[in-house]
């Protein structure tokens, strides 16, 4: 029988090699129903994430067994078998790159997938660079992001990352447009005010790509529902959030449910932006380990903010969202970019994980969610 000695990813040659030599091998699709109606590998067992550590035991009551995990580009595979791992599981692994990069190798499948005529048009110029091309076309087809905010951040974020095909974007909003968010917020117009800017930013992108499904989350995110609202399968977390309580609250979900966080954060003519790639990099308490206090953090509303300023760290946030979809370039893990309007220049700075970090270090002491008081309300 193959081993796979303690990795827990192999790249679609080596898995397609362990699943032909090793016929007791258990091949396991963690994604949702709809995306395994759009093809799948032969042979394998729809077992969606959500429902992973309770189903596994009916198809692979043997834990000694070798249990291959696939989705559409591997991130959510890869957190399906870490938990394995947790449940005792000796060896499961995680197909790198997903069913896309099978695909895109040419190998078996129930249906051969291939950008069709009119997407074919609309993403001419993606297909165009060799570091994308229509296999990764596909896969940002396939990839699940969840924004947090349809703000100043998110809105230009949401619009490039829809414009770019992004298969499903999820908005958490629980806000309505007002005449002040105008000045900055692109994705609303002044015929939506009073509207909820989830719904607002649903139809902003789905007139600009119908290909998207946007997801709304008309809630304010809080221990009670990010458990719930990250269990539904998002590759990564885009952080538009404009309070220090709630990007709390994203740091130590993600690094719970292993989901890279694109951070970003605008203050009058100054931006930053960092990626949060869990057990890879540092995590938002390496950096800052508890709020400030009260009186140091300033109220969204007092503080102001240039309205070009979260255009540029907006789009930087979806640069980097769009790489580590498709596995291209370096990201900014480790490295937090600094932008300064008035002097139009960028500054980066090395960060390292802190392995005393309360949430992600060697021995974590905040293991539950804790509901800091709102720093940013506006008075």
């Amino acid at each position: 029988m193959a081993q796979v000695e303690h990795a827990l990813e192999l790249d679609v040659t080596a898995a397609r090699e362990l699943l032909e030599q090793d016929e007791n091998a258990v091949l396991v699709d963690v994604r949702g129903e709809d995306e395994w109606a759009g093809g799948y590998i032969p042979g394998a067992v729809l077992v969606p994430l959500r429902d992973l550590t309770e189903r596994i035991g009916e198809v692979a009551p043997d834990r000694s067994q070798n249990v291959v995990l696939y989705c559409a580009v591997g991130a959510r595979s890869l957190r399906g078998a870490r938990a394995l791992q947790e449940l005792g599981y000796e060896r499961p692994v995680s197909v790198s790159g997903g069913i896309v990069d099978w695909l895109s190798h040419g190998y078996p499948s129930t249906l051969e997938r291939t950008l069709e005529r009119d997407q074919r048009e609309r993403y001419s110029r993606h297909v165009l660079i060799p570091e994308v091309g229509e296999a990764g076309q596909l896969k940002l087809l396939d990839t699940s992001m969840l924004l947090i905010g349809a703000g100043g951040l998110g809105s230009p974020a949401a619009l490039y990352l829809a414009a770019a095909g992004v298969g499903r974007l999820g908005i958490v909003d629980d806000d309505v447009v007002d005449e002040s968010n105008l000045q900055r917020q692109v994705l609303h117009s002044t015929v939506r005010l009073g509207e909820p800017k989830a719904e607002s930013a649903k139809r902003t992108l789905t007139e600009l790509n119908p290909d998207v499904e946007v997801v709304t989350v008309e809630e304010r995110l809080t221990s009670e529902n990010v458990d719930a609202i990250l269990a539904e399968g998002w590759d990564v977390i885009v952080d538009g959030a404009d309070n220090f309580p709630t990007r709390y609250l994203i740091n130590d979900a993600s690094v719970w449910h292993d989901i890279p966080v694109v951070h970003g954060s605008i203050y009058r003519f100054e931006g930053q932006t960092t990626v949060f790639k869990p057990h890879e990099g540092p995590c938002y308490r390496c950096l800052f380990p508890q709020p400030p206090p009260p009186e140091l953090a300033p109220s969204c509303a007092e503080g102001g903010v240039l309205g070009v300023l979260p255009g540029v760290i907006g789009s930087l946030q979806a640069n980097e969202a769009l790489k580590l979809a498709l596995g291209a370039g370096d990201p900014l893990i480790g490295r937090l970019l600094l932008f300064d309007a008035l002097s139009t220049s960028f500054t980066e700075v090395a960060i390292r994980r802190d392995s005393d970090c309360p949430v992600c270090g060697d021995n974590p002491t905040i293991t539950e969610y804790i509901d800091y008081v709102e720093f940013c309300a506006a008075r």
